[in-house]
C-alpha cells in the first residue's frame, strides 16, 4: 500500500483561490489511483496540516504512511518550520521540497507572458513573488527570476507582493524612471486572492495570471510524491 499523498497549501479567504488548489488537489488524485491524496493548509483555514498528519494510521509493518508536498513555490517559513513540525513525532512521514524552483514552472511563465501580448524590447519585466523574509525563499525566487530571464533573453527584476523589499509596486515605479515603455508584472503566484489582487493594482501596463490551472504544476507535485 502506498503512502497517503498529503497536498498542503497556503490557504486563502478567497473563495475563488479556494477552488482553484482544490481543483489541483483533485487533478493529482486522479492521476494517482490507489493513492488516498488528501488536503491540507497551513494558514488561514483547514484542515490544518499538523491535524491531517496526526489522523494518518500508523502502519503495523512500519512502512512509510504519509508523504507531504508543499503546493507552495519556494521554500520559506511554511515549509522549513510549519510542516518540519507539523511532522515531529511522526518518522513514518516525510516532507518533500517545495514546487520550485523548477524549469516546468519557468516554462509556465513564459507561457503566461505569452498569453499577455509578450514583452516587447523596451518592456521591463518584473517578477512577482508573494514573499518571504525567509532567506531561502527569497534565493529561490531570485533563481526562478534568473531562469525566467534567460528564457526571455533579458534581465528580470524581482518585486515582491508581501514581504521583502522591493515592494511590487515599488519595482514597477523603478522600472518606469528607468525608461521602461510598458512594465510587465509577472505573477509568481499559484491561485487568485488577495496578493494577486495586490500585483493588479500595482499600476504595471501588464499582470499576468497564476500559474494555477495547469497541468505542469500537478506534474511537479506528482514527482515530489515518486521521489520521495
Amino acid at each position: 500500500m502506498r503512502p497517503t499523498l498529503v497536498v498542503c497549501g497556503h490557504g486563502t479567504r478567497d473563495p475563488r483561490g479556494r477552488a482553484v488548489v482544490t481543483a489541483a488537489v483533485e487533478a493529482v488524485a486522479a492521476r494517482l489511483p490507489g493513492v488516498e491524496v488528501r488536503e491540507a493548509y497551513v494558514d488561514v483555514h483547514g484542515p490544518a496540516v499538523d491535524e491531517v498528519v496526526a489522523s494518518l494510521p500508523l502502519r503495523p509493518d512500519g512502512s512509510r504512511a504519509g508523504v507531504v508536498v508543499p503546493l507552495l513555490l519556494a521554500a520559506g517559513y511554511h515549509v522549513r518550520v510549519d510542516l518540519a513540525e507539523a511532522v515531529v513525532g511522526r518518522p513514518d512521514v516525510v516532507v518533500t521540497p517545495a514546487l520550485g524552483p523548477d524549469d516546468r514552472l519557468v516554462d509556465l511563465l513564459v507561457e503566461r507572458v505569452e498569453q499577455a501580448g509578450g514583452a516587447g524590447p523596451r518592456d521591463v519585466v518584473v517578477l512577482a513573488p508573494a514573499g518571504s523574509s525567509d532567506e531561502h525563499a527569497q534565493e529561490a525566487s531570485a533563481e526562478t527570476a534568473r531562469r525566467l530571464g534567460e528564457r526571455l533573453r533579458r534581465p528580470v527584476r524581482l518585486g515582491y507582493a508581501a514581504g521583502p523589499r522591493p515592494p511590487a509596486a515599488c519595482a514597477v515605479t523603478a522600472a518606469r524612471i528607468d525608461g521602461a515603455e510598458r512594465v510587465v508584472l509577472v505573477s509568481y503566484l499559484l491561485a487568485p486572492g488577495f496578493f494577486q489582487r495586490r500585483l493588479e493594482g500595482c499600476g504595471a501596463d501588464v499582470v499576468t495570471a497564476p500559474l494555477l490551472p495547469d497541468d505542469r504544476v500537478v506534474d511537479v507535485v506528482l514527482e515530489r510524491y515518486r521521489t520521495a
